[in-house]
């Protein structure tokens, strides 16, 4: 497995694969050909399909100007990975002088065929979640403990991400208005922790703050702010609504939050490497379901559970999930993913405390690992219209014309 680095990185949204990805491939491509006059970016899969929902052409061109960029949304593509995009680089005399053929891989990383950047490098010897509890057994060592054997450096760069999902949500409980697009959607997160302050019951108070919490970030999200995918921007609000309840509702220390974060970081990362993060390569499963199960295991280990509750939790949150289509109204990550952020994160909670509960009674006879092979089977099972094409369910539902 590879780093938690590349699990958890902070971009603009609305989209870690259509915006954050292309994002990143452009800077890197502007600094490789710092001589070119102009660039083309070709689109291809899903980022051509919702590319203009998720201002994919606009993150490119913002990240070359000064200098021309032209954006053309294709359809054939002849490699195997979902999603991909070309870039061209020219000279004064508009001869050819770069080109990199990009594959969007989910949550912002990146693969580019013509060179090797590294991302993807091997950190975590583990191929499932059952030889990594194997070695906290053997080790008589906590999941975070494990992590900062392999990755001692860590945290450091968790605090920029605890700091980064704490000012995200903030930002986004202080701002009304209409969210940016043709859908016309009013922000509702600071009416919602409003009505949050007058209820009467705790219970009541804390989940509608969580679910405030959760449309702040995704508000903020759909507005190109700038977020941490967790596993990827469409579902960032899960953790990090989380993380804001517990930090200033609860009052737990920085130092518990950022090692539940990576033990969220581990199960997302065997999610990553078994099957998939990506809306367009196995529908909202991938993606919703990836943050609740990793809300739910950091949840769980906040409430000092074992390491088999710990996975009891993840596994619940995302059997309950299997099946979840990706089918965003406009292309935008709006309908219906913004409420979807604030379900998961209130099932986090719920999948932990299931666990806590049944798992005092009973073994789970589902395995993490079995729940994440379904998940990747189910995936490949849901038909492309259903995977962030726009061309399938709520999406055709409620049209809406870029043109």
């Amino acid at each position: 497995m590879e780093s938690l680095k590349e699990l958890y990185k902070v971009g603009p949204g609305p989209s870690s694969s259509h915006t954050i990805a292309p994002w990143k491939a452009a800077m890197l491509f502007r600094d490789a050909f710092p001589d070119a006059v102009s660039y083309d970016a070709e689109l291809y899969g899903s980022l051509s399909l919702t590319g203009k929902g998720h201002y994919t052409d606009q993150i490119i061109m913002q990240t070359f100007a000064p200098k021309m960029c032209k954006v053309y949304f294709r359809l054939s593509w002849e490699h195997l990975y979902e999603n991909g995009l070309i870039y061209k680089a020219y000279d004064e005399r508009n001869n050819l002088i770069g080109l990199w053929t990009v594959f969007s891989l989910g949550g912002g990383s990146i693969k580019v065929l013509e060179t090797d950047f590294d991302f993807q490098r091997t950190i975590y010897p583990y191929l499932d979640y059952e030889s990594v509890a194997k070695d906290c057994k053997s080790l008589h060592l906590s999941l975070p403990a494990l992590i900062k054997f392999y990755e001692p450096d860590l945290e450091p760069h968790l605090e920029k991400i605890l700091d980064a999902m704490l000012k995200t949500v903030k930002r986004g409980l202080d701002r009304t208005g209409l969210l940016p697009g043709l859908l016309e959607i009013n922000r509702i997160a600071k009416s919602l922790y409003l009505q949050a302050e007058n209820q009467d019951s705790e219970t009541s108070k804390n989940r509608l703050k969580i679910l405030s919490y959760a449309y702040a970030n995704n508000e903020e999200n759909a507005s190109g702010g700038m977020v941490v995918t967790a596993p990827t921007c469409g579902s960032s609000g899960v953790m990090a609504s989380l993380m804001y309840h517990y930090y200033y509702d609860l009052g737990y220390s920085k130092q518990k939050l950022i090692q539940s974060l990576m033990v969220g970081g581990m199960f997302g990362n065997i999610v990553k490497m078994n099957a998939t993060i990506s809306g367009a390569v196995g529908g909202c499963q991938a993606e919703i379901g990836t943050a609740c199960s990793m809300a739910a295991a950091a949840t769980a280990y906040l409430h000092d559970l074992n390491l088999k509750q710990i996975e009891y939790a993840a596994e619940i949150a995302m059997e309950h999930h299997l099946g979840l289509t990706c089918d965003p109204v406009g292309g935008y990550v709006i309908i219906p993913c913004i409420e979807r952020n604030g379900a998961a994160a209130l099932r986090a909670i719920d999948a932990a405390f299931m666990a806590e509960h049944l798992g005092s009674i009973k073994d789970n006879r589902v395995s993490f690992d079995m729940v994440v092979r379904t998940m990747n089977y189910t995936g490949k099972k849901i038909v492309l219209e259903l995977r962030e094409t726009a061309l399938g369910g709520l999406a055709t539902e409620l049209r809406i014309d870029h043109k």
